[in-house]
């Protein structure tokens, strides 16, 4: 039976991906793609995430054409403004500032690459955040500490108070890693019946 098992890859070695994936309860190996991540001029961010999702996907595979491969990317935006990983205190605030009072979008784009072809799949959330000043947002900084997280929140921890709604299909999105997406694209390569019973 193991022998006959696909191996899946999932294209990250973020811990949350992981963590995330691992609500699956299916078997599976994590890499990290090595991949040019940055934003090509005129590129939309729905688009960036997109084909940042393939090419991590595609960059494992092509060390194993056996394996099949899921690559994620999220991306946050306000109209066309995409926001990264502030890196400092002082980025973070920044981003912060654009993005209260305001509706922005987060989107999770996944790609699924084997040897039988390429799937994919996107969940969207709408996020409106409340206002604030920018004493209390430095004090969310602060407390909170997202440097590492586009968008400077981290809504699975205090950055949850920051905002007034939230709109999507699928929660997990919002952390990075869409799971009733992957469900689909592993159903739509015909994956899902092998390795759903592995609880």
């Amino acid at each position: 039976m193991e022998s006959t098992r696909p191996r899946i890859v999932l294209a990250t070695e973020s811990r949350y991906k992981k963590e995330l994936f691992s609500q699956l309860r299916i078997h599976f190996e994590s890499k990290a793609a090595h991949i040019d991540e940055s934003r090509r001029a005129g590129e939309a961010p729905a688009a960036m995430a997109r084909r940042l999702a393939l090419e991590k996907a595609q960059a494992i595979f092509a060390e194993d054409p056996t394996s099949w491969v899921i690559g994620a990317d999220q991306v946050i935006y306000l109209e066309d403004e995409a926001f990264s990983k502030p890196g400092s205190a002082e980025a973070a605030v920044e981003q912060l500032l654009k993005l209260q009072g305001r509706t922005h979008t987060l989107l999770s784009a996944i790609a699924l690459v084997g040897p039988g072809g390429v799937w994919s799949a996107e969940a969207p959330f709408e996020m409106t955040m409340r206002s604030f000043s920018r004493a209390e947002l430095e004090r969310y900084v602060e407390v909170d500490q997202p440097l590492d997280c586009a968008g400077a929140y981290k809504v699975e921890a205090a950055g949850i108070r920051l905002f007034e709604r939230m709109r999507g299909d699928d929660f997990t999105s919002i952390i990075g890693l869409p799971l009733t997406s992957v469900i689909d694209v592993l159903e739509s390569a015909g994956l899902w019946s092998q390795v759903k019973y592995e609880l």
